[in-house]
């Protein structure tokens, strides 16, 4: 798999030591890794972002620590530093809590027991895409809605060119390749990529997918 060629600087935060030097030492082994930095708690991960220049791309969060957990960290993120990509690194395999932290702007999240290669795949797509989702994701958005029964009643007007660019970021496609696929420019795809989440109500491209395959915009394989 090509990975992004940019070198993304990277925080893993974790209150365990010898997890994050086990992270680090497959982070190092990445091509598109630049700087790593740690934290082991959110309080730590909050002052670090404060004092570095530049901010690091990535945050690889866990949840539960002492201090300051993981979710009350990315609360504060996203008020201070709302464009940064936070993915979750967690033993929690609730799929309505992940969906719930999703719905609040993390871009994806990994169990902590997946395979080495798959936390290079789940940064490698972050850095393109803005989003990563274990393979099964879909099927956990399914079940979930058919769960909670989502109303399709209240869903916006959304336009024909608006629905083709949707389908193609749930398909992991990048601005760029949208604007060759429909022959248009980036700005263009960007513009309605905004529109979306607007529409939505959705914080950032990983709640818009959420949003697409819950209520049945998108059919994925």
């Amino acid at each position: 798999m090509t990975m992004n060629e940019k070198k993304a600087d990277i925080v893993i935060t974790d209150d365990h030591k010898l997890f994050r030097k086990g992270v680090r030492a497959l982070l190092e082994d990445f091509d598109f890794t630049g700087e790593i930095y740690e934290a082991g708690n959110g309080l730590e991960l909050l002052e670090l972002l404060r004092n570095t220049i530049p901010l690091p791309e990535v945050i690889l969060l866990d949840i539960q620590m002492p201090v300051m957990d993981g979710i009350e960290a990315h609360k504060r993120i996203r008020k201070e530093f709302p464009h940064l990509k936070v993915l979750i690194l967690t033993m929690e395999d609730d799929e309505q809590f992940m969906l719930h932290l999703i719905a609040e702007g993390v871009n994806g999240y990994l169990l902590k027991n997946s395979e080495p290669e798959e936390l290079e795949e789940a940064i490698g797509k972050l850095l393109k895409n803005d989003f990563y989702f274990p393979p099964d994701m879909s099927h956990l958005v399914l079940k979930g809605a058919i769960k909670r029964n989502f109303s399709l009643k209240s869903l916006p007007d959304f336009t024909q060119k608006e629905m083709e660019i949707l389908e193609y970021i749930c398909k992991e496609f990048t601005a760029p390749e949208i604007a060759e696929k429909l022959e248009i420019s980036v700005r263009t795809v960007e513009g309605y990529r905004s529109k979306l989440l607007d529409k939505t109500g959705s914080k950032n491209i990983a709640g818009l997918v959420v949003y697409a395959l819950k209520n049945n915009l998108v059919f994925l394989k």
